[in-house]
């Protein structure tokens, strides 16, 4: 294997750029259409929930199995099947004339779109060995996700003003036709040539459990304690621990369980859930203060989150250039303590900061947030063997979106909880009435429901600092520095210990 990746490399890094863009702005633009979809195709309540959440649901259900699947079959070949399906299932999207069709699309997007997150990562690893090239690359790919989510509502507004609600689907198809043509050219092919066959079975309870976990999560970030989401909890809970047990009996597993007893892994891991778990559990209470509590516009308070959007972008290139002179373990913990502190400095908006209070937070937080996400998913895509890349990149990919899952419901049940709190008593409100619902009722309830808000907010704010500030703690006391002992029959044994320094590293 080559140690330095040549030019032909980075073109193909800018090959897999478009997959990762396409399916973050996928999981975002759908929500600006959802008044037109919902004109024009009138869909249930229900069928309504499932346009809108299904292609997330089986994207996190599908990961483990698509990512398995690229290593059996090849990268490059299920990044380019993943494609055409995209594609297809895209127009399909955009023409459907009844919700069940948009239903079926979009759950076909979401297979789709799980063959294209792994493969990507997996593929990074086949064409970048040298750990600080490979860094670089991370950082252009975590970058890629960020762009496509800032793009999609400035892009998915030019849309909607012009043309139908479809034409948000459309934004797939040149890109995956670009991918189709260049991807033979540019990207090469990588799989494992050990692997025999696929567990189809536990290909299945692996997306049964992590579908029906997630729509439980959901369900009860919607709904409150009520039965129906804690059952669907246990139940992919179940599920889960019947896969796990059926991976440690099976001759040729689905997951490589052996990869978990490395308590370097376990930790990455987690620090990369929770900064998932910070992220997606804090976005609605700062969408909604921004908008309701200080009277924003949905386009200015866009446009106020611009800054933190650009500060992940520099950050998610800037992390990797970092361990060349310190090891990423520390990069990670001193990551995370940033993350942490923009929370902190986020508690002070009630109380006097405002808005500068708010946004100065957005932006240190995304200068943490960055380097967590690329080095943690670096150090367990590296983990493992090139080989079984597909595998480990659809483990990291998978526990960040089960991460930013239980961070809706967990830390969105705080700020209700909390906010209820501040409101009990006041009369003329339901006592499971919302924000929205006291702003409508008058300027002396609106106050008060703007300070039980704003308490609201600072809670889960310094909530998510001091988990975050764990993550910190564990990064910096488990991913030590380590030097490891060449053995020159193994695989890149430099490579199994990504964060090690630089120069230990290679």
């Amino acid at each position: 294997m080559r140690a330095k990746a040549d030019a032909r490399d980075w073109l193909g890094l800018a090959v897999l750029a478009l997959p990762c863009l396409l399916v973050s702005l996928d999981a975002e633009v759908l929500n600006m259409a959802a008044p037109q979809l919902a004109g024009d195709l009138r869909p249930t309540a229900v069928q309504l929930l499932w346009i809108m959440d299904s292609y997330v649901f089986v994207v996190a259900g599908a990961l483990i199995a698509m990512g398995v699947l690229g290593d059996r079959i090849g990268r490059r070949r299920l990044l380019l099947w993943g494609a055409a399906a995209f594609a297809f299932s895209s127009l399909l999207a955009a023409t459907a004339r009844t919700p069940e069709l948009l239903i079926a699309a979009r759950v076909l997007m979401g297979l789709a779109g799980a063959s294209l997150m792994p493969s990507t990562l997996a593929l990074i690893r086949a064409m970048f060995a040298d750990a600080r090239q490979r860094g670089i690359a991370l950082g252009v790919w975590a970058a890629s996700f960020s762009l496509g989510g800032l793009a999609a509502p400035l892009i998915g507004g030019v849309l909607l003003e012009h043309f139908w609600w479809g034409s948000v689907f459309l934004l797939a198809v040149p890109a995956t036709l670009l991918l189709i043509v260049l991807g033979p050219v540019l990207l090469p092919e990588a799989r494992d040539g050990d692997a025999k066959g696929f567990d189809l079975g536990g290909a299945v309870m692996s997306l049964a459990g992590v579908l029906i976990f997630v729509y439980g999560i959901k369900r009860l970030a919607a709904e409150g304690a009520v039965a129906m989401p804690f059952l669907a909890i246990v139940a992919g809970g179940v599920l889960g621990a019947l896969f796990l047990r059926r991976q440690r009996r099976i001759a040729r597993p689905l997951l490589d369980l052996g990869m978990f007893r490395d308590a370097r892994v376990r930790v990455a891991l987690s620090a990369n859930a929770l900064s998932f778990f910070v992220l997606y559990g804090t976005q609605l209470a700062i969408v909604q203060y921004l908008q309701i509590v200080l009277g924003l516009s949905p386009l200015r308070a866009g446009l106020w989150a611009l800054p933190s959007v650009v500060a992940f972008l520099t950050a998610s290139l800037l992390g990797p250039v970092l361990v060349r002179w310190f090891p990423a373990g520390r990069v990670v913990a001193v990551g995370a303590v940033v993350l942490a502190a923009g929370h902190a400095v986020m508690a002070l908006t009630p109380y006097g900061g405002g808005l500068a209070a708010l946004v100065t937070g957005m932006v240190v937080g995304g200068l943490g947030l960055a380097p967590v996400y690329t080095l943690t998913t670096d150090l367990v895509v590296s983990s493992v063997r090139p080989e079984r890349a597909g595998m480990a990149a659809a483990v990291t990919e998978t526990g960040a979106e089960l991460g930013g899952a239980v961070g809706i419901a967990v830390l969105g049940s705080v700020v209700v909880a909390a906010y209820r709190t501040g409101m009990s008593g006041v009369p003329g409100l339901p006592a499971d009435g919302t924000l929205m619902d006291a702003a409508a009722a008058g300027a002396g309830v609106a106050e008060r429901a703007s300070h039980a808000y704003g308490n609201a907010f600072a809670l889960v704010s310094l909530v998510a600092a001091a988990l975050v500030a764990v993550a910190a703690v564990l990064a910096w006391r488990v991913l030590r520095p380590t030097v490891v002992a060449v053995d020159e029959a193994a695989p890149e044994p430099s490579d199994m210990v990504p964060c090690a320094t630089g120069a230990a590293r290679r």
